[in-house]
């Protein structure tokens, strides 16, 4: 049976959606071709139809992966003043939900631990995750005023990074969620976003 270039656009999206799930849930070492295949509704054989191999699938679902994080973020504050997408920005990100969101979350939380062992191609695509990722913080920091934009943002991204990194590998709950609240209030505070500051913007 022939299909037509609409399905096989729709069948590789398929594919790089359970691929981004599988990558985040597994890591790029312990991800198998053949489960995201079958998850896919797919067949084995069928794999380098579109991809010529498994790093190729590796890098694609990784820049898929970040471009849909990325859209769902921008929904959330689209419209909003800077301070205040800041602020969602970083209350969604340092968030219980977020944590316990392995498989749909930000990659560069699931994957900062593989990246560094895997191919050049995987790790430029995991560097433009980070770089547009900190260019947006950048940017709204730089609306408010904040001439050190630039390295604000890389500071405020990597202890958000950290942030929930650390309160996946904390069994204890409670504690998982106090140490994502404190980063949460601390970071706010140091990019004058904290409720108060918003409040103040407000009046």
């Amino acid at each position: 049976m022939r299909y037509d270039e609409n399905h096989k656009a729709e069948t590789h999206q398929r594919l790089l959606k359970a691929a981004g799930v599988a990558l985040r849930e597994k890591g790029p070492d312990r991800l198998s071709v053949a489960e995201v295949m079958q998850a896919a509704g797919l067949t084995h054989g069928g794999f380098y139809a579109h991809f010529k191999s498994k790093d190729a699938l590796l890098v694609e679902a990784l820049s898929a992966a970040f471009a849909r994080a990325g859209a769902k973020f921008r929904r959330v504050t689209e419209g909003m003043p800077a301070k205040h997408a800041l602020a969602t920005y970083i209350d969604m990100y340092v968030s219980p939900t977020h944590r316990d969101d392995v498989s749909g979350g930000c990659p560069i939380v699931a994957l900062n631990s593989d990246a560094p062992r895997q191919s050049k191609k995987f790790r430029a695509a995991f560097e433009a995750g980070v770089g547009h990722i900190v260019g947006t913080l950048a940017g709204w920091i730089g609306e408010t005023g904040r001439d050190d934009a630039q390295a604000l943002a890389r500071s405020a991204f990597s202890a958000m990074a950290g942030a929930v990194a650390l309160s996946r590998a904390v069994p204890d709950k409670a504690l998982s969620d106090e140490l994502l609240a404190s980063a949460r209030a601390g970071i706010r505070a140091r990019l004058g976003v904290s409720d108060a500051d918003l409040s103040k913007a407000v009046n």
